[in-house]
């Protein structure tokens, strides 16, 4: 899934796991490459503690499995990917015509197969034929080949619903924007690939196969769709055991997906709620559902039930961009980061608790589903819910309203929150009242719900305000935060989130809190830790964070070399330099199965360049360019290089370049104000900082160097116009607060200077 900038950032979009930034490309298909199609290869067995097993497919399965491989049968997963056929293909392919920015797009059949024609990589009219078909409902997309072994999702897809709900029609996954074949999210470009976007979670035991020599793919899988081994692990060695009966006390799985074995769950009459008979202990069977229901990136090929989950992937915490402040899904996020938020997750609710997980419908139909732990009789009721039978007394309209995402998909938030009016009324967050009573306000909302229970909800979630004043930089987070990301009776993921916010507000109070987090038993908190520690001093951050590089879990090892990347050789001793180059080549080794990527390019750049290792940290940066010549981070990195060697003329021609490619990008135009003051051509370093204001007017770090800069050159009442500018979006701001005081003493304006240090004051009262 691409990151777009925050005004084309809708819910209409590509499904993907990936947490990335944006994603952007405008390559060109090799010529004359050797075709690469996707097929089914053998894999290298999987090494077990008890031999080694391998992926034989569902087929395998059926005679012993047959009730689970038939409530397999149809379900979404078995329909995940599948050859385009007569018995796959829902959409209309009898010369039907799409007419989309300007574009008119035919589907239509031709000996036998089925084929689109739309606009291809260089805009023009083009016949292409259709591989496979992606997904089942409620909508079905359609993916293209192309010689050099990248398949491509088509924007355009169909939609399977009934035609009375809407269905049964060609859309366009992006309806209010004018997609070209220019833009970003056209279907030809990076943000549409399936090797990396889509294949992962499609397909069994899939191997990407990229050749960075070539820039081509030979993607592989060992099933099509989603089978049996996907969430069991590869089948073999169970075959095995199946017709042998030995001694393996694992019966030759990978893993025993077993949590609810002999568990039961006992109402207690005077809550109404539900305990589980013997606490869980583990989370065998959430990780195997996170490798493709999280929001995620992946560090490392060969994921199969039973391994470390976050020795594969790298999950998103509770980014803006994502979630609300209070955890509810912005973007699509897939349930697991909401899930883990839930009281239900603490409390040792499965997936498979209301999920069946070879059909994947829910155990029971409607609040049945949540009479299994909760008494009916006082929440299934008027008492508790306050409505008639139907709208509003379905347990899922309030503890998981839906979101929307391309187009026609609705998935509904996993958190299970009870609905906060109030929250939405102090922080602007959504809520599940004002989602059905569209006509009424939050206000409204919030005195209904105190009428209807004689005081306000508390709910279980309790960092919404801590989070969202983090977002807006107000000061005084420091504190709130380490509250937060030290709380244990508050979900990981929100602890993580609280604790990676911390390096934003650098005081003695975040460094206490992150030693803390540096020992936290969960990594999620551990990684977060690290990476909010990057402003400290590398002498200071050497001592806290060379242990996390021998942490057993990979996504901390893989952070921890990062931060200590600019590192020099004196000071790490011989057994942390030992422990570091290791964790650094699985840095490296993350960044390799990605390069197929310019993110992936970038990061091994600048690893590079903080280890000195200058020439090959160009190479890197050259590369991601080569591949999407609008990759700003790339520009920027490498810009910031040629500073970093006392280059900068060549700094501001390599920005200069860039915003030839990106001209209204603010962080380009940032820099590259920055690098023109350098080399001493100032106005021209002003207006290119002023641009970058006017197309990011909530970066309160732009303005505060654009103020600065004009403070400079004795424009002191422009500056402090810019500063008054900037903190009608960002009151908060210390920075901008302690500038503009001080840039009203020098101006000799001792009423301005009195206004920002009385708002300073009041603020550190606050604190």
């Amino acid at each position: 899934m691409s990151a777009r900038q925050p005004a084309r950032d809708t819910p209409a979009r590509v499904r993907s796991k990936y947490i990335l930034p944006a994603l952007t490309i405008g390559a060109v298909l090799i010529a004359g490459a050797l075709v690469a199609t996707l097929w089914k290869q053998p894999q290298p067995p999987v090494t077990t503690a008890h031999g080694t097993s391998e992926f034989i497919g569902s087929g395998a399965c059926k005679d012993c499995h047959a009730d689970a491989y038939r409530a397999w049968q149809g379900s979404q997963h078995q329909l995940a990917m599948q050859h385009a056929s007569d018995a796959s293909v829902r959409g209309d392919f009898n010369d039907a015509k799409f007419e989309y920015a300007g574009v008119g797009s035919t589907f239509f059949r031709r000996d036998g197969k089925y084929f689109v024609r739309t606009d291809g990589p260089d805009g023009a009219l083009a016949d292409f034929e259709i591989k496979y078909t992606y997904g089942v409902y409620p909508l079905q997309q359609y993916l293209i080949e192309f010689p050099d072994g990248r398949i491509q999702a088509l924007s355009i897809a169909w939609d399977t619903r009934p035609k009375e709900a809407g269905g049964q029609r060609w859309f366009h996954l992006y309806p209010n924007e004018r997609v070209d074949h220019r833009d970003e999210l056209h279907w030809t470009k990076r943000s549409q690939n399936w090797n990396f976007m889509c294949a992962d979670c499609h397909s069994t035991n899939v191997r990407k196969n990229y050749d960075a020599a070539t820039d081509t793919f030979k993607t592989a899988w060992s099933e099509i769709t989603v089978g049996c081994e996907a969430c069991h692990g590869p089948g073999s060695r169970h075959r095995e055991w199946a017709r042998e009966k030995n001694v393996d006390p694992t019966r030759g799985l990978t893993v025993a997906l077993d949590e609810r074995h002999d568990v039961t769950w006992k109402i207690d009459p005077g809550t109404g709620n539900a305990t589980r008979s013997t606490p869980k202990d583990a989370d065998r069977e959430i990780e195997v559902c996170a490798q493709c229901h999280a929001r995620r990136a992946q560090i490392a090929e060969g994921y199969h039930a039973g391994k470390a989950f976050l020795d594969h992937y790298r999950p998103a915490l509770l980014s803006p961009n994502l979630y609300h402040a209070d955890g509810q899904q912005r973007d699509e996020v897939y349930i697991w980061g909401s899930f883990l938020q839930s009281k239900m997750h603490r409390a040792g609710v499965t997936c498979s608790d209301c999920h069946e997980p070879h059909s994947q419908k829910l155990r029971a139909e409607g609040n049945a589903v949540c009479a299994q732990c909760h008494l009916p009789a006082r929440y299934d009721a008027p008492s508790h819910h306050f409505h008639k039978p139907g709208p509003g007394a379905r347990c899922v309209d309030c503890h998981m309203p839906a979101t929307t995402y391309m187009v026609v998909d609705p998935r509904r938030d996993h958190s299970l929150r009870v609905p906060r009016p109030d929250l939405s009324v102090t922080l602007g967050v959504p809520n599940a009242c004002t989602g059905c009573h569209a006509d009424k306000t939050a206000q409204w909302a919030d005195d209904a719900v105190r009428k209807h229970y004689g005081h306000g909800p508390e709910g279980f979630q309790r960092f919404a305000a801590t989070l969202a004043a983090a977002e807006r930089g107000a000061t005084g987070s420091d504190g709130n935060l380490a509250v937060v990301s030290n709380d244990l009776s508050q979900p990981a993921i929100a602890r993580a989130t609280a604790a990676e916010a911390l390096g934003q507000f650098p005081s003695q109070t975040a460094l206490a809190a992150l030693r803390r987090g540096l020992t936290d038993a969960d990594p999620l908190v551990r990684r977060a830790s690290v990476t909010a520690l990057a402003p400290l001093p590398i002498e200071q951050r050497v001592p806290l964070v060379a242990p996390l590089l021998d942490d057993p879990v990979r996504t901390v090892r893989i952070e921890a070399a990062s931060s200590l990347a600019g590192a020099p050789d004196t000071a790490l001793d011989p057994t942390q330099r030992a422990s570091f180059e290791r964790a650094a080549a699985e840095f490296e080794q993350v960044q390799r199965s990605n390069a197929d990527r310019p993110e992936a390019r970038t990061a091994l750049g600048g690893f590079y360049a903080q280890r000195g290792r200058a020439e090959a940290a160009e190479a890197e940066f050259r590369a991601a360019l080569a591949m999407e010549p609008r990759h700003v981070p790339a520009y920027v990195n490498l810009a910031d290089m040629r500073r970093s060697q006392g280059r900068d003329s060549d700094a501001e021609a390599i920005l200069r370049d860039g915003l030839a490619h990106a001209p209204d990008n603010p962080t380009l135009l940032h820099a590259h104000g920055l690098a023109l003051v350098r080399v001493k051509r100032v106005p021209e370093g002003l207006d290119a900082l002023a641009r970058a204001t006017q197309l990011a007017p909530d970066d309160a770090r732009f303005a505060f160097v654009y103020a600065v800069g004009l403070n400079s050159v004795g424009k002191a009442r422009d500056a402090l116009a810019e500063i008054d500018r900037a903190l009608a979006r960002n009151p908060d701001n210390i920075e901008l607060l302690n500038a503009g005081a001080a840039f009203a003493r020098d101006a000799g304006d001792n009423a301005a200077m009195a206004r920002y240090m009385k708002r300073i004051s009041a603020l550190g009262a606050r604190r």
